[in-house]
């Protein structure tokens, strides 16, 4: 083998083996989401916390003999721990006085959300203070969509939290509630979106292989179009409930997808025809993908407002798939200029997006992750 040949090949396996060392490790979705619906009644405060149970792990131990599985048992022991603490998920404060909860429940579903439920008494008050007291029990970054709103559904406020900012205030005035919170949905879903497509490795790889064997200008703008057109359709009706799929199949196809288009480069070479038209067909699926995001988040449920996070929130996915590309682009199509890039570049460099597709589908479909 000539040495120029050995050079490529030893720097194609270690890529590859950085890839699937980092596959491991990267989720393609983040899991640090949570909503809070806070209902202000006449003489109660009832909240619903939902938490994924990747984080419900961060507050209890659920899979106690650690063998990656979680039994029945596991399950109901868990949740006799987690109700013992839920009094400390929230802390309600009514002119400064702490309000302990008279109420509390708590329990898994079948999407794997972890569910408490808490209930505080109210009395005459003017000023009140909500402070999301496990945001700090969890791991860096976690955010949660906090929905303050009336028994009639309207809704008072809607932010969303961190450890670093981790409570709201509502001021009253007489009869006249004056929520003393601004207003960040639309900022904030726009940052999710950019975060979510920047750390969605999946959807970013998938892109690379598609982009990849473009050769122009043209051919990159059609097929970020049709990706942008296809994911924003199914985001739309999965987020308004029109359509809903399991993420177990969601997330085996957002695989299946990769290793695809890493084989069809592989074997059918540069801008295969009809491209646009599998990228369309994939990017139903991925928008599907995109959607469990909000739907984690509670949005449109409980009450609270669809319009301004679907919108703001595919506007964010937007502008990190267009900020992506425009970096990757340029360099693709500089590496292009060269032909031993195009002849054994390509083609590994698509095998290797096959293999970690491949890599990912098997753990989605055998375990679950």
């Amino acid at each position: 083998m000539p040495h120029q040949a050995k050079t490529v090949f030893a720097r194609l396996c270690l890529a590859v083996s950085l890839l699937l060392y980092y596959a491991r490790i990267a989720h393609a979705h983040d899991p640090g989401l949570s909503t809070a619906t806070v209902t202000l009644g006449t003489n109660k405060l009832d909240a619903t916390l939902v938490f994924s149970t990747v984080d419900t792990h961060e507050l209890v131990e659920v899979d106690k003999n650690r063998d990656g599985q979680v039994s029945k048992a596991e399950l109901e022991q868990a949740v006799a721990e987690l109700q013992k603490t839920a009094k400390e998920a929230l802390d309600v404060k009514l002119n400064g006085r702490l309000v302990p909860p008279n109420e509390t429940r708590c329990h898994f579903d079948s999407n794997d959300n972890t569910t408490v439920e808490l209930s505080f008494p109210l009395q005459s008050f003017t000023n009140l203070v909500i402070r999301s007291k496990w945001l700090a029990q969890l791991r860096p970054g976690h955010r949660q969509l906090f929905t303050l709103k009336t028994p009639r559904g309207e809704v008072l406020a809607e932010r969303m939290l961190s450890a670093n900012s981790d409570s709201i205030f509502l001021d009253l005035d007489g009869s006249e509630q004056k929520p003393d919170i601004r207003t960040h949905t639309f900022a904030d879903f726009l940052l999710l979106g950019v975060k979510h497509i920047w750390t969605g490795y999946d959807h970013l790889l998938f892109l690379f292989g598609l982009l990849i064997v473009t050769r122009n200008f043209a051919s990159s703008l059609k097929i970020i179009t049709c990706f942008t057109i296809a994911h924003s359709i199914t985001l739309a009706v999965a987020t308004l409930s029109l359509v809903q799929i399991s993420s177990r199949i969601v997330e085996p196809l957002i695989a299946a997808s990769i290793v695809y288009v890493g084989l069809e480069n592989a074997f059918r070479g540069d801008d295969p025809n009809g491209r646009w038209l599998l990228t369309f067909a994939f990017g139903l699926i991925h928008g599907f993908g995109f959607a469990s995001v909000l739907r984690e988040l509670g949005v449109g449920a409980n009450g609270s407002g669809i319009t301004v996070p679907l919108v703001s929130f595919n506007l964010g996915v937007e502008l990190g798939q267009l900020v992506v590309a425009g970096l990757v682009l340029p360099v693709i199509w500089k590496l292009r200029t060269r032909p031993v890039f195009i002849a054994r570049w390509v083609p590994a460099c698509s095998l290797a997006v096959a293999l970690l597709g491949g890599f990912w589908f098997v753990q989605r479909v055998w375990f679950g992750i």
